[in-house]
């Protein structure tokens, strides 16, 4: 796959199609649904970048629930020893690092939009237990089908979650990839982001965003196909805030930061575009 395709930024229904195809091993699923779903700025893998693009534009063309509800059939996966040690960093390799991005409260029902962050995996063995783990949790990243596949990256996935539970039959998921040590920081203007109807199965209008950016992101802007926009401030040294203020946070174990934007009723997704950088 070529560099071009990595950062190229007008793909074509065709181009998406092509990775989609990838993603799967070469599972033909069609046309993606819609053009603009995921935007992204310079990108660390592109095949990671494909799984990504699957995952969202799934949701967003039937609004399903993300493939990560349990482990893939045959893995031969066990569960982690009770006195197998975390790694040499100290993280815990079978519970992930969660942090709350977001909450608000729509038609008088509470949401929330969290992350988990899962440590990467050193030996077999671990990612054998951190795959039980992951299963536990719902978090089994789509594609994998053996542990060894999670050694060296730290998996992460996003996901909209009702009221204060945060369990695997109440949420959707949104978001997943892993971080690798080869891969090429965020920075400057770089962002990706995935929009997704926000709440009932029934609806079509992309109003949920969930993006990343790079550490130096001091402002993102959402902008809506209305006309209208919303800004994403980071807040100052990285602040503690509310999280029912839209801001640009740090999560747990994560090397980008992340930032949510929920457009008004009666519009949608338009881009989402990082437009303050700190020098």
């Amino acid at each position: 796959m070529s560099a071009d395709r990595e950062t190229n930024h007008d793909m074509t229904n065709s181009d998406i199609t092509l990775l989609l195809a990838d993603a799967t091993d070469e599972v033909e699923i069609g046309i993606a649904p819609y053009d603009a779903v995921i935007r992204g700025g310079r990108r660390r893998k592109a095949r990671r970048w494909a799984v990504a693009a699957a995952t969202a534009l799934v949701i967003a063309g039937s609004s399903a629930t993300l493939a990560v509800a349990g482990l893939p059939g045959g893995s031969g996966t066990v569960a982690p020893p009770a006195t197998q040690a975390p790694t040499a960093t100290g993280a815990d390799l079978y519970t992930p690092q969660r942090t709350t991005l977001a909450t608000g409260v729509e038609d008088g029902k509470e949401w929330r939009v969290l992350i988990d962050v899962w440590a990467a995996p050193r030996t077999e063995s671990q990612a054998a237990g951190q795959l039980e783990a992951m299963g536990e949790y719902g978090d089994v990243p789509t594609g994998v089908t053996k542990a060894a596949e999670l050694i060296g990256k730290s998996s992460y996935v996003t996901f909209l979650s009702d009221g204060d539970s945060a369990d695997r039959d109440n949420r959707r998921g949104v978001y997943e990839d892993a971080f690798e040590e080869t891969d090429i920081p965020m920075r400057g203007t770089d962002v990706e982001s995935a929009a997704i109807p926000f709440r009932t199965s029934s609806e079509h209008v992309e109003r949920l965003v969930i993006g990343m950016v790079g550490k130096n992101a001091d402002q993102v802007t959402c902008t809506w196909k209305d006309g209208t926009a919303t800004k994403v401030d980071r807040p100052q040294n990285n602040a503690e805030t509310s999280t029912d203020q839209p801001a640009i946070r740090t999560a747990e174990g994560s090397p980008v930061d992340w930032f949510v934007c929920l457009a008004p009723k009666g519009t949608e997704y338009g881009s989402a575009d990082v437009t303050a950088v700190r020098q």
